[in-house]
């Protein structure tokens, strides 16, 4: 049995009674269940051959179409990206903004998260432009650079309460992962880390540099120590660097992600926020759980 779920972009609605009876009826689904204004699921049997049509059709409408196996939807984990998944921005891109060096970090790592370029020597690559920005600039770009995702804060408020546990796994640096993780609430964060002296960015980032494999490492560690299938894991993330967690995890969600991660995965979020992360594992806006 599979679960199709319709969600709507936050600002246009257009998941309404017409359009889901239309899908539901084409492929003989059973009763659409509204879990909120704007997005609905209903069961079905199999798996309809022309999907990907259908999705591309809703595409235009601004509505993400998901299906996946019913049993077993809801998750006990969450391992979540950070740069462009639990916040708005890229944070080497706006340091590189205030090192003077923004379009041409801006161009380096839109083209390694397509996956266009290795990822450690791309990230190296771009640190080294950050040679002598002073380290209290990091602070600076926390305070007035940076934004969280939208839907994020109930995401992890919701699942944490149903107890679910957290865990922020970046290509980014420490310096923001813990700030990020404190103010959402992950009960773990992992990545990079910038090394300074003298008040002074180095230039350099520590060693082994925190990529693909290393996220995929996080999967297998942190569900080993909690005594958890991989299967029991619901992955976010939008760049290259994702796809082996994305992929291993039991629902892997590539959100507004670059084309060549979202063509490899099946779950895609592109007009949602992060609340969809919720409505796909049956969640109701009215089990929301608002943040503290």
């Amino acid at each position: 049995m599979f679960t199709v779920t319709l969600i709507s972009a936050p600002d246009a609605v257009a998941v309404d009674t017409a359009l889901v009876t239309s899908v539901r009826n084409a492929w003989g689904g059973g009763d659409a269940v509204w879990l909120a204004r704007g997005v609905a699921e209903f069961a079905l049997e199999a798996h309809p051959e022309n999907f990907w049509q259908v999705w591309e059709d809703l595409q235009a409408m601004r509505v993400d179409l998901v299906i996946q196996p019913t049993q077993h939807r809801r998750k006990t984990m969450l391992l979540a990206d950070m740069d462009s998944t639990m916040i708005q921005q890229e944070c080497i891109d706006e340091l590189a903004e205030e090192a003077g060096v923004g379009a041409h970090v801006k161009s380096v790592t839109a083209r390694a998260m397509n996956g266009e370029l290795d990822f450690n020597s791309a990230l190296e690559e771009r640190v080294s432009l950050l040679k002598d920005l002073p380290v209290d600039t990091i602070d600076k770009v926390l305070r007035e650079r940076i934004t969280l995702m939208p839907g994020g804060p109930t995401l992890l408020a919701t699942m944490k309460a149903q107890g679910g546990y957290a865990a922020l796994v970046s290509g980014g640096f420490t310096a923001f992962t813990s700030a990020v993780a404190g103010q959402l609430g992950f009960d773990e964060n992992r990545a990079n880390t910038l090394l300074a002296a003298d008040g002074k960015l180095t230039g350099e980032v520590g060693k082994p540099i925190l990529g693909q494999q290393a996220k995929v490492e996080a999967l297998e560690e942190i569900t080993q120590r909690l005594g958890i299938d991989e299967a029991d894991v619901i992955a976010v993330g939008d760049g290259a660097n994702d796809l082996g967690m994305l992929k291993r995890a039991g629902t892997g969600v590539a959100l507004h992600a670059k084309p060549a991660v979202a063509s490899q995965c099946n779950v895609r979020v592109n007009h949602a926020d992060l609340t969809a992360l919720l409505y796909l594992q049956g969640y109701a806006a009215a089990d929301f759980v608002t943040p503290d």
